[in-house]
């Protein structure tokens, strides 16, 4: 219950200044990320490749896991290496929640990251279940690759083309699943 009110309030300007009818939705299945506005899908960017290990639950930095939630853009690159980058709010609640469980984080990794999602913040990015997690371009790396494999350590990645047309919808705040 308390993960949800946090996903439908904004706590802080920073994620409020996004269009709140605008979402993603990433399916790691059919492997299309979908850009809706109210309940019409806009566009359906096709071909999607996640992390070398598939999508699921990601136990620690480096396991090549793209984490499933719910998330908001917490910041954009706009110069970065893989042409565009929109970081994603991962690690959010319920991340820390199981983490803190298996005793994975200690409690005061925990707080952070609820003191951040609350606060309507990007949460801590150097905790042990990893961080720098979002939506990028190929940059300058091989289309060819992009086509065959899943290749990243985790993050979503398009083409460049594809990047360039989803940076007209992504403002910082726009919520994002990943199922």
């Amino acid at each position: 219950m308390f993960r949800n009110v946090l996903l439908s309030l904004c706590f802080t300007p920073y994620f409020c200044a996004a269009d709140p009818d605008v979402r993603l939705i990433i399916d790691t299945q059919t492997r299309n990320l979908e850009i809706l506005k109210g309940n019409e899908i806009i566009e359906v960017l096709d071909h999607v490749v996640i992390g070398r290990k598939g999508a699921g639950t990601k136990e620690h930095r480096g396991d090549d896991i793209t984490p499933l939630g719910n998330y908001r853009i917490g910041w954009i690159n706009e110069k970065s290496a893989f042409r565009k980058f929109f970081g994603l709010t991962y690690p959010n609640l319920d991340h820390a929640e199981k983490a803190l469980q298996k005793g994975r984080i200690d409690h005061n990794t925990y707080e952070a990251i609820v003191k951040a999602e609350f606060r309507g913040q990007i949460p801590p990015q150097n905790t042990d279940l990893g961080g720098q997690i979002g939506i990028h371009g190929l940059g300058s790396g091989s289309l060819s690759v992009h086509e065959v494999f899943d290749w990243t350590h985790g993050c979503i990645a398009l083409t460049n083309d594809q990047i360039d047309r989803l940076s007209q919808y992504v403002e910082k705040g726009t919520l994002v699943t990943v199922k």
